[in-house]
């Protein structure tokens, strides 16, 4: 089957001395395996798989030109004839494949976690340790040499060209901004003279690579921090930097310490395409939107439109490498697709771990996890059709194994289906197509609506037995739990009960949070949320008629919230800590918008007709609402495992336990798919 769907995004762009074969971009991704020389062979065949995936350009990780610009202590760097043959390893790959590979140079400036960072000025950034020193002019120079040297670097390794990184608060952003460059010499004050590094760098990279080599350009169209530039500045360094040398512009949205979301899955999708658009009538190079692009109906209509020439995605290519083939076949209903969790890409890259992907554990491993066809077919049980469970019975039949799942609901996806009632992650709906589609190419016979017990698992004689069955949630020891007040979170996702209008949420974890945001939407409005009521509520002005892009903070005052919260935690802490590091705040930061009440080491007294009592930092309270909702933990659901000391007979089939049925301590799809995987992936 051949698309008819999409025909323009997979269009050919002709760059004069070289061709992509269709306007898709991988956009980069800091994956961890580019910091160490031996993780090269491993992150060479994560590009591989890529590039046979169809993708007409990648884009690596961040490279550093030199010391200075490391994110990390060692880490990537292309400074050095002696690191060519590892970087060759990649390219190599890619070329093997048919694909297309540019290596981004990333000076991180401020927002390094080493000891020898610089910036523009001496200004500390907050999500930093170490204070910068200002480049002195002889430093700038410098700087701009070994950006040559590091581009001259990447055509010997045979990358077809570079992305400069000029956006997302790195050095070249704090050159470009008034909020870190205040400097009074001729690198600093106009913009003329901001613009002189970039400008300088483009000029002398192409001069160091002739005409032949792609320069692509991450280009700031909205900082979305005070201090940011206005549209004409950012017109002018694009037409500036388009004169030096630049073929194509990749756009960046917002930088690392700006407090309004730009890829998180609350976010609409495409939703800064049309700055990118603006960008495009400004210059007669390629233009490429990116962030929140993750389907090709989207794509495809940004191509289609003229609005852009390329699109950018980065984490869907972690969440499917087979993206673009798939859309080639007509087969976009078999796309896993990227529901912008950011767990196991972002948090990780924060955490200094290697990057993968929630929905696709091989992302990052795939040299490490491989699924092998099965030498002998068994027959194999999964008890539980939630993340886990759908995880294991698609690898174990793709390996060639006969599979039942069951599930005592009517249709799969487990919690799953109740996170996606949440308001901004409508996103999860498209996980559960993707394995629907998936269990069935792959075989599985499907058992739901059915509660199966272990005895009837052990009589039909299987092999294997696989147990996600999640979990129950925990009832804490609170007198009066028991009150008509309250209720659990699964009947209030499941709108089995309708909340009054003031609510306490006992349990500040990430079921927490997501049941605040539910409570919080008033289920007269639509979902997803529409861009215009998305913008207004963050203070984001896609116009850009203010600098960095950001509304008057009197343009986006908060409505009147749909219920009032009070969200209570037992441990003393910050509520929320344990989000993740990339989104947790933008959970935090909607709950403290609408108003919402948080409160850290309460003591649970009693629940009774006038309410909750408790007790925090010594002084009682009562909050007097019309629901309690318990978000306090859960408990694994595991008792269709054999007990511990049983002794079975030899017929009875292995059991396994994996997922929330395993270990409940908190929710956790990432660790849950990932244990399937690597289950299925051995049996």
């Amino acid at each position: 089957m051949t698309n008819t769907l999409h025909p323009n995004l997979l269009k050919p762009l002709d760059l004069g001395f070289t061709t992509l074969k269709n306007r898709v971009i991988m956009g980069s991704m800091h994956t961890g395996l580019e910091d160490r020389f031996y993780n090269y062979p491993k992150l060479a065949e994560y590009f591989r798989e890529r590039a046979r995936g169809g993708v007409g350009l990648m884009v690596t990780g961040g490279i550093s030109p030199n010391r200075q610009g490391w994110l990390l202590p060692f880490g990537g760097t292309l400074n050095s004839i002696f690191d060519v043959p590892n970087h060759r390893k990649v390219t190599t790959a890619v070329h093997e494949e048919g694909g297309k590979i540019v290596m981004q140079i990333l000076h991180a400036g401020r927002y390094g976690y080493q000891p020898f960072v610089v910036s523009a000025s001496a200004k500390k950034s907050p999500i930093s340790p170490f204070k910068p020193r200002a480049l002195t002019e002889r430093g700038i120079r410098a700087t701009i040499r070994d950006y040559a040297r590091c581009a001259v670097l990447a055509r010997r390794a045979g990358y077809d060209g570079v992305e400069i990184m000029g956006s997302e608060g790195y050095l070249l952003s704090q050159f470009l901004c008034t909020r870190t460059n205040q400097r009074t010499d001729r690198w600093g004050g106009p913009i003329e003279n901001r613009m002189r590094l970039p400008v300088d760098i483009v000029k002398q990279v192409r001069a160091a690579v002739g005409t032949d080599f792609i320069i692509m350009f991450r280009h700031s169209v909205l900082d979305l921090v005070e201090g940011g530039n206005s549209w004409d500045e950012v017109v002018q360094v694009a037409q500036a930097l388009e004169q030096a040398g630049v073929n194509i512009f990749n756009t960046g949205i917002g930088w690392h310490e700006a407090r309004v979301p730009t890829i998180v899955t609350s976010v609409p999708r495409a939703a800064f395409a049309s700055v990118a658009a603006r960008l495009r009538q400004a210059v007669k190079v390629p233009v490429v939107a990116s962030n929140r692009i993750n389907m090709p109906d989207e794509a495809e209509a940004l191509i289609a439109s003229g609005a852009v020439d390329l699109v950018s995605m980065a984490r869907p290519f972690l969440a499917d490498p087979e993206w673009v083939n798939k859309v080639a076949a007509g087969r976009a209903d078999e796309i896993n697709t990227c529901i912008a969790c950011n767990q196991a890409c972002l948090d990780h890259t924060f955490a200094n771990q290697r990057a993968s992907c929630l929905v696709n554990p091989r992302a990052g491993f795939e040299t490490e996890l491989v699924y092998r066809p099965a030498t002998r077919q068994k027959r194999v049980a999964v008890v539980g059709a939630g993340p886990a469970g759908m995880a294991a019975a698609a690898v174990a039949a793709e390996r060639g194994h006969a599979v039942i799942l069951f599930d005592s609901s009517e249709s799969i996806g487990g919690q799953f289906k109740l996170a996606l009632q949440v308001p901004g992650k409508e996103e999860f709906a498209q996980t559960l197509r993707y394995f629907g589609v998936r269990l069935k190419a792959a075989g599985v016979k499907l058992a739901l609506g059915q509660r199966v017990t272990r005895e009837q698992l052990s009589a039909q004689e299987f092999d294997e037995v696989i147990i996600a069955t999640g979990i129950v949630p925990r009832i804490p020891a609170i007198p009066g739990v028991d009150h008509a007040k309250v209720v659990s979170y699964v009947d209030v996702l499941q709108r089995k009960v309708t909340p009054g209008k003031r609510v306490a949420i006992i349990g500040a974890g990430g079921i927490g949070f997501d049941v605040g945001e539910f409570l919080l939407h008033d289920p007269a409005l639509p979902l997803p949320v529409p861009l215009e009521q998305w913008c207004h509520e963050w203070g984001v002005d896609l116009d850009a008629m203010t600098h960095g892009g950001l509304a008057p903070a009197e343009q986006h005052e908060p409505p009147q919230p749909y219920r009032q919260l009070f969200l209570l935690q037992r441990k003393a802490g910050k509520p929320g800590a344990s989000l993740g590091k990339t989104s947790g705040w933008v959970h935090r930061a909607t709950l403290q918008r609408n108003g919402v009440e948080m409160l850290a080491g309460v003591e649970y007294l009693r629940i009774d007709d006038a309410g909750l009592h408790i007790r925090v930092g010594g002084a009682e309270r009562v909050l007097e609402v019309d629901h309690i909702v318990l978000c306090a933990g859960q408990e694994p659901l595991a008792e269709l495992m054999p007990a511990a000391n049983a002794a079975p007979p030899a017929a009875t089939p292995r059991f396994h336990c994996i997922g929330g049925a395993a270990l409940a301590a908190e929710l956790d799809a990432k660790r849950a798919i990932r244990e399937a995987a690597v289950l299925a992936a051995g049996l």
